[in-house]
């Protein structure tokens, strides 16, 4: 491959320098997988999307700077505007991704891309005290999801002053810890989230779509409704429309390109 298309897409906002970034990168033949880490390494963002043709879809991997993930909605999201907007694929059709969760769709409504994922609906465990004490306070819940722990607390100002112990919560046996509570701008909102991953290199994930595949279920028990709209309130902050079908959750977001070019 002599050069590399990619692009820098914030998902999950509608202005630039908002939500989270992600990398996606179009590659025209399979690449190494050193290769991949070292330029998720060098792009420095919570995830580099790679993405490349096959003979019945698309592939797509996710690297944080540190490891390969199995689910990501952001760089998804990311990856999917991306396409759309470059010409590479047909706007008119709904993307299908091969991934290591299986097959993701993505499909256009509007604005707003569409992802359909996997619902990771948390299970009640004991809180360990050494989770209290690397948040600084403790839920009043906490569930276990297939990648996360998720941490409720009663009011969204509890979420936004936490300020964690990244090297402590890095030894727990998760992908990272979502923090969570009611929302304070009512009607807005249903509840907002932040999302700590020092385990796999991220401290504090500004947007995460994958973390919402376990929000979602657990809001919307709570709460007794299907649709939601989330806040992330992270120092970016993100936004994302959300709706519980079955054992699937749709994640709804918008992405604006910050910058495109090649890789040499």
């Amino acid at each position: 491959m002599t050069s590399i298309r990619c692009w820098q897409v914030d998902a999950f906002t509608n202005r630039p320098f908002g939500g989270n970034p992600a990398a996606v990168c179009w590659l025209e033949a399979e690449a190494d997988l050193k290769w991949m880490q070292s330029l998720a390494a060098e792009m420095n963002l919570s995830e580099t999307a790679f993405v490349r043709q096959l003979d019945d879809g698309l592939e797509l991997r996710w690297f944080t700077p540190t490891v390969e993930v199995d689910l990501c909605g952001h760089a998804t999201l990311a990856t999917a505007h991306a396409l759309w907007s470059s010409d590479l694929v047909s706007k008119d059709l709904p993307l299908r991704f091969q991934t290591r969760s299986g097959m993701l769709t993505c499909t256009r409504d509007g604005d707003f891309i569409d992802l359909n994922f996997p619902a990771t609906p948390p299970t009640e465990v004991e809180i360990p005290a050494e989770l209290s004490e690397a948040l600084g306070l403790t839920p009043t819940y906490l569930g276990k999801s297939r990648f996360d722990y998720v941490a409720v607390f009663d009011s969204a100002d509890a979420v936004r002053s936490l300020k964690p112990d990244f090297r402590k919560l890095e030894r727990f046996p998760v992908r990272g810890v979502i923090v969570t509570a009611p929302s304070d701008d009512d009607p807005r909102f249903d509840f907002v989230s932040r999302f700590f991953a020092p385990a796999v290199g991220v401290d504090e994930d500004p947007v995460c779509g994958s973390a919402h595949c376990c929000l979602t279920p657990y809001w919307s028990k709570r709460l007794g409704k299907t649709e939601l709209m989330a806040h992330q309130v992270s120092a970016r902050g993100g936004v994302l429309r959300l709706k519980l079908k079955g054992d699937r959750v749709v994640l709804g977001g918008q992405a604006v390109t910050v910058w495109r070019g090649e890789l040499l």
